[in-house]
């Protein structure tokens, strides 16, 4: 037992180093530089394990991945990408590459490494594994919008309101937007309005540039938000007078989804407390009465 945990320790230690040479060799290499120079740098990952694996995907997957040319699936991923909010930190090629790391490349390795070393392991471990790799973006992907998502409608009822207070005390729409954006640092929401006013500054409709928010968000909240702007846009209508009545609506909402998680939440509590609470009730009640018509005096 003690020999397989060291041979294992020393394959961790192997392959740990085998990491380190490649990172100091190729990780500051002059398409890293180019990219510097123009100002095309990626942001770093807000997840450390995509950050970890970049500078293997760049050196020994990438090029596998450009080769992948469907359009539906690059679609598809850059959708996912958008929608996770790492456009500016991981590129289609990126992810893909981390697919092909994590569900190709680790797995052929492990079985070459049970036939080379004769390690003692079933072949359905490498094949989980690489199994789990390929969907392993996506799943972190998913997680990532999943925290967005809650991010965002628990701010959005006090960024509306907050625009309306705005647009009623004499700024316009982007004026407002403006404001809350310099209050609001490090908000999701915040952030995806400050895209907003770029994108309108750089001469994008407010129309156009409210609409690729909602689909970067992908949320049924924000979409109906946007559409009854863009509708107040088109009739005319107060657009102080639409945003109290949308905070409303979304006030409303929020308080029949909370009143739904609570139902969930006593039905959930159920079945602990019939198999744990109640059990334990019936014995502290009946055993003294057993007890005394067992044993009684």
């Amino acid at each position: 037992m003690s020999n397989d945990l060291l041979l294992y320790g020393g394959l961790v230690l192997a392959g740990y180093s085998v990491y380190l040479i490649i990172l100091s060799i190729f990780g500051d290499n002059s398409e890293g530089q180019l990219q510097w120079a123009t100002g095309d740098e990626p942001q770093k990952s807000p997840v450390p394990l995509i950050e970890t694996s970049r500078p293997l995907v760049h050196q020994l997957t990438l090029h596998h991945a450009r080769r992948i040319k469907s359009e539906n699936y690059r679609k598809k991923v850059e959708y996912k990408i958008l929608t996770a909010g790492w456009e500016a930190s991981l590129a289609v090629d990126e992810y893909i590459g981390l697919q092909i790391l994590w569900g190709v490349l680790l797995p052929v390795l492990l079985v070459v490494m049970k036939f080379a070393l004769s390690l003692d392991y079933n072949l359905f471990i490498p094949i989980a594994l690489g199994l789990v790799g390929f969907f392993l973006p996506g799943m972190m992907a998913n997680s990532s919008k999943k925290e967005r998502y809650t991010a965002v409608i628990l701010d959005l009822p006090f960024f509306i309101d907050l625009l309306a207070l705005s647009t009623e005390a004499g700024l316009d729409f982007i004026g407002s937007i403006k404001k809350i954006v310099e209050k609001a640092n490090g908000s999701v929401l915040a952030d995806e309005f400050d895209k907003v006013m770029r994108d309108i500054s750089l001469g994008a409709t407010r129309e156009r540039a409210l609409k690729d928010m909602s689909y970067r968000l992908d949320i049924n909240e924000v979409t109906s938000f946007v559409n009854v702007l863009t509708d107040a846009d088109a009739t005319g209508a107060s657009i102080s007078t639409v945003l109290k009545d949308q905070s409303e609506q979304m006030r409303l909402e929020r308080f029949v989804r909370a009143e739904k998680a609570g139902a969930k939440a006593s039905q959930a509590m159920l079945l602990p407390m019939m198999a744990f609470i109640l059990p334990a009730v019936f014995i502290m009640v009946f055993a003294p009465v057993a007890l005394q018509f067992f044993y009684g005096k």
